[in-house]
Parts: structure tokens; C-alpha cells; sequence
């Protein structure tokens, strides 16, 4: 599936609360591109895991999506929860680990943008494989991980990580309709490479859930 690295402690939940409060302070809420690329797929009922400041499920929520958000991060949601008030949007969003986390319901769309590759491979597709489960027939997974080939690793911080195998995620949904499929790479700090795999794939109406990994 994937290359996992294995280091001991947890930074990456700092990192991110140091990015957030910088962003809050500049005020920049602007919807990265791969949340510009999953908002369309997005409607009905909504979880977005791993959901940062929130600009995608303030966005969805504004759409008539009704919202639950998580990260792991209490800035984040903090700032949120702010955010959706003022606006007078209505959306869930509560703080929470992540790693284990089992979806208590179906979803009509199901985001984890940017969250599985902070987790040990083991733990990556376990998650996916129950949020996979967590979507209605008819319904889509939006997916957006690093992959093999990445050499900045600043934000794992000495947590365990996956940089995930370029098609990874496509052969987890190999029954599933593909609905948008494309890899990205992006320079980043100090001559290093982000390289990204977007996935929206459509479960299908008559196929029922799978349970486990592959």
C-alpha cells in the first residue's frame, strides 16, 4: 500500500495548532485547491475528518450540506465553531482523536483531505476502510493523501506516518465508481517535493459495505 515510518512521540497536532493560530491571526481562510476540487462532489449529510480551520465545511455548510466536522486540534475547531456562529451557519464540529475513530452513522459524503498519512499505514487503512463503510450507497468518499515520492516530512513531527503508494487509494475503492482521480506535486521548503493523490470515487446503490482492509 504504502512506505510507513515508525518514530516515536506526536508533533504533527502542535505543528498544525502553530499553523492555525497563524492563519487566524492573518486572517487567511481561503479554500486550499484540493478542497476547491472536492466541494462540488459534496451534499446531503456530511463528515469531514481531519477538517483544520474548517474553510471546506464552512463552504459545504453554506451549500446546504449538513456539516459534521473533527480534527484533532482544539485552535481549529475552536475557530470554527466562531466562524460558523458569526456567519449563521449550522454544522457539527467537535474535537477528537482521530485514529481510531468510528463513524456512529452513514454519510452521504464522507472528506478526509489531508489526514490518513499521519497515521501509521496499519492505522491509515484501518480508518479508511471504516469510513469507506460510513458512506450511504449512492454516496462518495473524498480523499487526499501524500504519496511515495514526497520528501518534505516537517509536519509529521517524530509521529508515525504513510506516504502512501501512488495508487493506493484507488485500489482500496477498486468497486466503487471513480469520479476524479489525479495526482499533484508541489515544491516545498528547503529544495524539497510534496507529491499528492485526490480521490473521489461514488459507492455503488446495490453493493454493501465492506468491513476490515484489504
Amino acid at each position: 500500500m504504502s512506505t510507513t515510518i515508525e518514530t516515536p512521540g506526536s508533533g504533527a497536532v502542535q505543528f498544525f495548532d502553530r499553523q492555525f493560530e497563524r492563519q487566524v491571526s492573518a486572517v487567511e481562510y481561503a479554500l486550499n485547491p484540493f478542497e476547491q476540487t472536492v466541494l462540488p462532489y459534496l451534499r446531503g449529510d456530511v463528515l469531514e475528518m481531519g477538517c483544520g480551520l474548517g474553510n471546506l465545511a464552512l463552504a459545504a455548510a453554506a451549500r446546504g450540506c449538513r456539516v459534521t466536522a473533527l480534527d484533532a486540534s482544539p485552535v481549529a475547531i475552536a475557530d470554527l465553531i466562531r466562524r460558523a456562529r458569526t456567519g449563521g451557519l449550522e454544522l457539527e464540529a467537535h474535537a477528537a482523536e482521530l485514529r481510531h475513530f468510528v463513524p456512529s452513522r452513514s454519510y452521504d459524503a464522507v472528506v478526509a483531505i489531508g489526514l490518513l498519512m499521519f497515521f501509521s499505514c496499519d492505522d491509515a487503512r484501518a480508518l479508511l476502510a471504516r469510513l469507506r463503510d460510513a458512506v450511504k450507497p449512492g454516496g462518495v468518499i473524498a480523499l487526499n493523501v501524500l504519496i511515495e515520492g514526497t520528501t518534505w516530512l516537517e509536519s509529521f513531527g517524530t509521529q508515525p506516518y504513510c506516504l502512501f503508494a501512488s495508487d493506493a487509494l484507488s485500489d482500496e475503492c477498486t468497486d466503487w465508481k471513480t469520479v476524479l482521480s489525479r495526482h499533484d506535486d508541489f515544491p516545498a521548503p528547503n529544495a524539497t517535493l510534496k507529491r499528492f493523490h485526490t480521490l473521489v470515487a461514488q459507492r455503488p446503490e446495490t453493493v454493501a459495505a465492506r468491513t476490515g482492509s484489504r
